[in-house]
């Protein structure tokens, strides 16, 4: 975390990542006595084809301009994929452009038209994973998906979030991947220094998984969900970029079981709480408290 924080992201990264390479993987005997987990400096070294005092200039942070080579074989013997191949590239290329003016993130017109015909759950999302928009649906599938809510909050802090996945672990491992990766060179956006920041004292898990530096794109994919009023449903999740934000949306086979859960959720919320969500976000009770007042 200090290499991170000083700015030496290359060097963190390498470290974070040969720690992840156990000798096994590797090609190497296992030995005995090894004092660091997965690899050592110098059979990093030893296996991308440089000297070790060269790697332990990358790794703390002397040297920040390696070769594509250098860095290619860096890549293979810590067995990156091709997002986390492309990360290392870009964390140790040189930047001389002047600091982006950031735009505010908007929500089409058009896109909130959208969300209004949708029969099914969908929403809004910026870089940061804030909610910028949501339709009913979204709502009565999630009262954490009203717009102000932030999704990696609510996942990392929010025990009913958590419950609400089936494979909470799993998914929260890919949610911290895909933040590194939104984040990409844009290390002093206030809005992701702020939230790290919080997420990182309040969660260990989420600081334990920051620590990892692993990257991946966040794209659609199935997931189980244990919904309290309509049960389990199983959904597909698609994510469609508009403009400079992403539109999220969960939806089931066609008539299955999931799909008939879904159709009484979308009448519960026409008639229930959740139908007012886009009102009066402060109106649905939050608590086993405010839904008996």
């Amino acid at each position: 975390m200090k290499d991170e924080e000083s700015g030496n992201r290359l060097g963190a990264y390498l470290r974070a990542r040969r720690e992840l390479i156990t000798p096994e993987q590797a090609g190497l005997p296992p030995g005995g006595n090894r004092r660091v987990p997965g690899l050592r400096r110098e059979e990093v070294a030893l296996l991308a084809g440089i000297s070790p005092d060269y790697y332990l200039r990358l790794e703390r942070g002397r040297d920040r301009n390696p070769s594509p080579q250098v860095l290619e074989s860096l890549a293979r013997v810590l067995r990156l994929d091709d997002v986390e191949r492309t990360y290392l590239l870009g964390l140790a290329s040189v930047r001389t452009r002047s600091p982006r003016r950031k735009r505010p993130e908007r929500v089409p017109a058009r896109v909130h038209q959208l969300l209004a015909h949708l029969p099914i759950p969908a929403f809004v999302e910026g870089r940061a994973f804030d909610v910028l928009a949501s339709n009913p649906m979204a709502v009565a599938f999630s009262p954490r998906l009203r717009p102000g809510q932030n999704r990696l909050r609510s996942f990392f802090l929010d025990p009913e979030e958590q419950a609400f996945h089936e494979d909470w672990a799993g998914q929260a491992a890919g949610f911290v991947a895909a933040l590194r990766t939104a984040i990409g060179d844009d290390v002093d956006d206030p809005r992701f220094i702020e939230l790290v920041g919080e997420l990182s004292l309040a969660s260990h898990r989420f600081r334990t998984l920051w620590a990892r530096h692993d990257v991946r794109n966040l794209d659609g994919g199935t997931t189980v969900v244990h919904h309290p009023v309509v049960g389990d449903m199983r959904l597909h999740r698609d994510k469609l970029p508009i403009d400079d934000v992403i539109l999220v949306a969960y939806y089931p086979d066609k008539g299955g079981d999931s799909d008939e859960k879904l159709q009484l959720l979308a009448a519960l919320s026409r008639t229930g709480p959740a139908a007012a969500a886009q009102e009066n976000p402060a109106d649905i009770p939050r608590t086993d408290e405010e839904r008996l007042r």
